[in-house]
């Protein structure tokens, strides 16, 4: 395997976007996931990561979350570079940030109320009573008023998803990341979810990334969107740009065109390994 030059170790970017990443590259063991990834994302901005399963969006999504570790390259986040920090400056930077995972994951034993306190209890010194003033204030803007007392097994996938969403949004981030936040809803729940997301936007200017493949939602929300394939970016630009591409890939994507049928097993061990069997050389 080729070996690729470790991270630079500077830590400022004074000026630019609110997520810079350059020549990024990530491993499983020997083999490399993202091969060299370079984007960025303006402040205020909703980037949408488009890509199917496999494709590496979600490796993607862990590693600028500083979840999973780069084996080189740059991540400024906030004009700071996450790998060459340490990982309390990285707990640190996280307080800047909020997550809503797919499915919600939300902590079964407690109540909505109390999953969205938790990282206010963790990180900020303030009383009860403001904490308490802020899980209502977050659940308001999720449409949830008066759940807070509600268990997550008695909410329905898409108030799980706002559950989520409240909880990402406590400690009043800069940057908010979404795993695939309409996954497994309904057109209509799904489109609930849309619209509270384009709402954040407006109403806090928060920068968002969102990896999704749902293209309805993809084509609604986004500012800006990429293709993922196979760890290589193969497009990128507007909504439009994207719509009116011509590259394969793309167009394979979007038309939900599926992959050629295999012919044989051995064609099928070849696409799994990269590698050309005895019998075909």
């Amino acid at each position: 395997m080729p070996t690729h030059p470790k991270p630079i170790q500077t830590r400022e970017l004074p000026e630019g976007p609110a997520i810079r990443v350059r020549d990024l590259r990530v491993n499983y063991g020997d083999r490399e996931i993202l091969h060299g990834i370079e984007f960025e994302v303006q402040a205020g901005e909703t980037m949408v990561i488009l890509g199917g399963s496999g494709s590496g969006k979600t490796t993607l999504l862990r590693t600028l979350l500083g979840l999973e570790r780069a084996n080189s390259g740059h991540i400024w986040i906030r004009g700071q570079d996450i790998l060459a920090m340490s990982e309390s400056e990285r707990d640190e930077l996280r307080k800047k940030m909020g997550m809503a995972f797919q499915g919600g994951a939300l902590f079964g034993s407690m109540t909505v109320g109390e999953n969205i306190a938790l990282p206010l209890r963790e990180h900020t010194e303030l009383d009860d009573s403001t904490i308490e003033i802020i899980v209502r204030l977050k659940l308001n803007q999720v449409n949830l008023t008066g759940f807070e007392s509600y268990m997550p097994a008695q909410l329905s996938g898409g108030m799980k998803k706002r559950a989520a969403i409240a909880r990402a949004m406590s400690m009043d981030p800069e940057i908010l990341f979404f795993d695939e936040p309409s996954a497994g809803l309904d057109p209509i729940i799904a489109a609930g979810i849309d619209d509270l997301i384009l709402k954040l936007k407006k109403a806090f200017g928060i920068t968002m990334v969102v990896v999704t493949h749902e293209l309805a939602s993809a084509f609604l929300i986004a500012d800006r969107m990429m293709l993922i394939d196979k760890g290589n970016i193969v497009a990128s630009g507007t909504p439009k740009e994207l719509q009116d591409s011509r590259n394969r890939r793309v167009r394979q994507f979007l038309d939900r065109i599926p992959e050629p049928e295999l012919t044989d097993e051995i064609d099928y061990l070849q696409m799994l390994t990269g590698e050309i069997p005895p019998q075909k050389q």
